[in-house]
């Protein structure tokens, strides 16, 4: 039976409580607080990647979680100049700021390893080699193996 009476926004809140399921197993069984990590991670994600590369990841997001991917985007300063590693991690702090603490880099990679599981691979590697090499020593390739392969992503499946 439909909750909201539309299939695909039925859709959208399945998957996004699959990856909030799944952020919940790692830091604890708080959706709010998983709902936060993944915003703050994801805005910090998308402040580094140049314009382009920020909106073809956005649109591999389920409707839901995209909506928290753009909320605030600011296009014109993309990419940030914050570069480093403990730059990443203060902005995805700052985004943690009204929540339970919770370690930014404890963050970051837990919602890296749930894109890798839900987004399309080659996406994801576009992705993670435009981040400077300490970030992306956050999100090693091995997590990559998991990735779908392309037209198999979660997007594409359930929405």
């Amino acid at each position: 039976m439909s909750t909201t009476g539309l299939d695909v926004f039925d859709r959208t809140l399945q998957t996004t409580n699959i990856w909030l399921d799944e952020i919940m197993a790692e830091l604890g069984p708080d959706r709010q607080v998983a709902w936060h990590v993944l915003g703050a991670v994801l805005r910090a994600l998308r402040n580094r990647l140049p314009v382009s590369l920020s909106a073809h990841l956005g649109s591999q997001l389920p409707m839901l979680i995209r909506g928290v991917y753009y909320d605030q985007w600011q296009p014109e300063h993309q990419p940030n100049d914050a570069r480093s590693l403990d730059q990443f991690l203060q902005e995805v702090g700052r985004g943690l700021e009204n929540i339970r603490p919770v370690n930014s880099r404890d963050a970051a990679q837990v919602v890296f390893h749930v894109l890798s599981r839900h987004i399309d691979r080659g996406q994801l590697e576009k992705v993670r080699d435009s981040l400077t090499e300490d970030v992306r020593r956050l999100w090693p390739e091995s997590a990559l193996a998991d990735a779908p392969s392309r037209g198999t992503s979660d997007r594409g499946q359930t929405e």
